[in-house]
């Protein structure tokens, strides 16, 4: 691939990035608006049309490696595991 072709791959690249970040600002402002009005109306479920909308509470249990981490330490090292991946970026 020239040096032309792949300037012209990137530059695809940033304007698809561009417009999947405005995308993704369009659809949160619009969860955000739904989540008010089912919030100011006390709701968890509402009907629109066919939809059903669901803003509920949801509770998870979670490790707390940080907190494990200071009161044992010996312990988290003996399990901790390395791990390597790849990151792709485009500056």
């Amino acid at each position: 691939m020239s040096t032309n072709e792949l300037t012209a791959k990137v530059r695809k690249l940033k304007r698809l990035q561009l417009k999947a970040e405005e995308l993704n600002d369009e659809i949160k402002a619009i969860q955000d608006e739904l989540k008010a009005i089912m919030t100011a109306q006390n709701l968890e479920e509402m009907k629109a049309g066919t939809f059903k909308i669901r803003f509920i509470p949801v509770t998870s249990n979670r490790f707390d490696t940080a907190a494990f981490k200071k009161t044992h330490l010996d312990l988290y090292n003996q399990y901790i595991k390395q791990t390597t991946s790849r990151r792709f970026s485009v500056a």
